[in-house]
C-alpha cells in the first residue's frame, strides 16, 4: 500500500504527535508498505523535497504557538509531485494547514482519508485568544472539530476512550470513531549496558547521587500541562522525606515561570530542569526516573507515559480519563485525586521496596499492546475500512 501521512510536525520537532508519526511510518515500512510524509518546513519558509526520505515540507508562517508553522493550504510544486505518488490512502493528522492541503490532494486526486485526532483544542484556545472571548473560541474550536471529523474523512480515529467519549456526548460526532493508542518503539527503552553508562553520565552532569530519589515529568512545559500544580505539591511533600528530587524534562514558554516559581518556593536546589531534550536521547531520561509522574488533565493520550511504562518506572499521576486505559491503579501505577494522595502514593513506593519492585516488572509488562508494531496493524485496518467506505460514497 502507498500512504501519505499529512502532519503539521516531523522529526526533528519533538512532540506527541511527530513521535506517533514516526513511529508508525517505521512499523508500516517494516510491513513492506511505502509511506510519504507531507509536514511543514520549520526551519525555513521555503518548499522542499526529500525525495529519498519521500518527505515534502511546505512553507509556512509562525503561529506564535511554540515553533509550529500555518502552512499553504495549496501547492502545485506539492500536487505534481504527490500525483507521481499514487497514493491508496491519506493519513491526516492535523486540522489545519497541512491538513486542508490534504483534503485538496484528497479530492483532485480522488483518495480516502483517514484522520486522526490529537489535540483538544477547546483547552488550547488561550494561545490564541489570550484570555479574551474564550468562550466563543471553545465553541467555535468544537464547531470546527465536529465539521472536520463529521464531513471531511472517510475515517476517524481517536487515541483514547476519554476523547471517543467526548465526541459522542459533548460533540455529538456520528461517524464510526476508532480507539487505537499510539505506538512506541519499546526496544528503545530497555536498560543495557551501554545505556547504563550514559545513565551514570547523566547523572553526574545533573550531580544526582545515589541517595536522592529522583520523581521525574516529562512534556512540553506550558500552562496545560500543571506543573506549577505538580511543583506545588512537590514543595510539600519535601518536609516529608529529604531525598527526593523532581525533574522536569522539556522546554516551552512557562519554562522561566517554572524556575521563578520553584525559587518563590525554596526548592531550586532540589528541582532539576533539563530544557529541551533530543527524542533519541529521552531513554536515558526516564532511566534517570524512580518514578514517573504527570498532573495534566489535557493529554488526549499522554504518550509520555506509555514510554515511561516501557522504562520500567511505576506511574503516579492524576485520575483523568485519558490515562486509565495505560495506567492499572496499584498494578503499574497509582491515579491519585488530590495532593494529599498523591503525597501518600509517592512515600509509599519510597518504603515500601517490595511493592516498588513489583511495580516496576508489573510497568515493563504492560506495554506490549503499545508497540509501534501493533499500533500501524491496527491503523491497516482503518486504511482498509476507509477506502471500502470511499467506494461506496463515490
Amino acid at each position: 500500500m502507498k500512504i501519505g501521512i499529512f502532519t503539521e510536525v516531523y522529526p526533528p520537532y519533538v512532540s506527541g504527535v511527530s513521535t506517533s508519526v514516526q513511529m508508525l511510518k517505521e512499523a508500516l515500512e517494516s510491513m513492506n508498505h511505502t509511506v510519504y510524509i507531507v509536514t511543514a518546513n520549520l526551519e525555513k519558509t521555503r518548499f522542499k523535497y526529500d525525495e529519498k526520505n519521500r518527505v515534502i515540507y511546505l512553507p509556512g508562517i509562525k503561529t506564535g504557538i511554540y515553533e509550529t508553522r500555518l502552512t499553504t493550504t495549496y501547492s502545485r510544486k506539492a500536487l505534481k509531485i504527490i500525483k507521481d505518488w499514487n497514493l491508496d490512502v491519506i493519513h491526516c493528522q492535523t486540522e489545519f494547514g497541512v491538513g486542508a492541503f490534504a483534503h485538496v490532494v484528497a479530492k483532485k486526486f480522488g483518495i480516502p482519508v483517514v484522520h486522526t485526532y490529537h489535540t483538544l483544542y477547546e483547552d488550547y484556545v488561550y494561545y490564541v485568544t489570550h484570555g479574551y472571548f474564550d468562550n466563543l473560541g471553545k465553541k467555535l474550536a468544537i464547531k470546527l472539530t465536529k465539521y472536520y471529523c463529521d464531513k471531511k474523512c472517510d475515517a476517524l480515529i481517536v487515541p483514547t476512550d476519554k476523547i471517543k467519549d467526548l465526541f459522542i456526548n459533548k460533540y455529538h460526532i456520528y461517524k464510526e470513531i476508532n480507539v487505537i493508542p499510539s505506538g512506541i518503539d519499546t526496544k528503545k527503552f530497555e536498560l543495557t549496558s551501554e545505556q547504563k553508562k550514559k545513565v551514570k553520565a547523566l547523572k553526574t552532569k545533573f550531580k544526582i547521587k545515589d541517595t536522592d530519589y529522583i520523581i521525574g515529568s516529562v512534556g512540553r512545559i506550558a500552562k496545560e500541562k500543571s506543573f506549577d500544580e505538580e511543583l506545588k505539591v512537590f514543595k510539600k511533600l519535601t518536609t516529608y522525606d529529604e531525598n527526593v528530587k523532581l525533574m522536569l524534562v522539556g522546554d516551552g514558554p512557562e519554562l522561566a515561570n517554572l524556575k521563578k516559581l520553584a525559587k518563590e518556593l525554596d526548592v531550586s536546589n532540589r528541582v532539576i530542569f533539563t530544557g529541551k531534550v533530543k527524542y533519541e536521547l529521552m531513554p536515558l531520561y526516564y532511566h534517570l526516573f524512580d518514578i514517573m509522574t504527570s498532573f495534566s488533565i489535557t493529554e488526549t493520550q499522554g504518550l509520555t507515559i506509555i514510554e515511561g511504562l516501557a522504562s520500567s518506572k511505576p506511574i503516579i499521576c492524576i485520575d483523568d480519563e485519558s490515562f486509565r486505559q495505560m495506567v492499572e491503579n496499584h498494578y503499574n501505577g497509582l491515579l491519585f485525586t488530590n495532593e494529599e494522595e498523591f503525597i501518600k502514593y509517592v512515600l509509599e513506593l519510597i518504603h515500601n521496596k517490595d511493592k516498588y519492585k513489583t511495580m516496576c516488572l508489573n510497568a515493563k509488562n504492560s506495554i506490549y499492546k503499545y508497540s509501534k508494531e501493533v499500533f500501524a496493524s491496527e491503523v491497516l485496518k482503518v486504511y482498509y475500512k476507509a477506502i471500502e467506505i470511499h467506494k461506496v460514497q463515490k
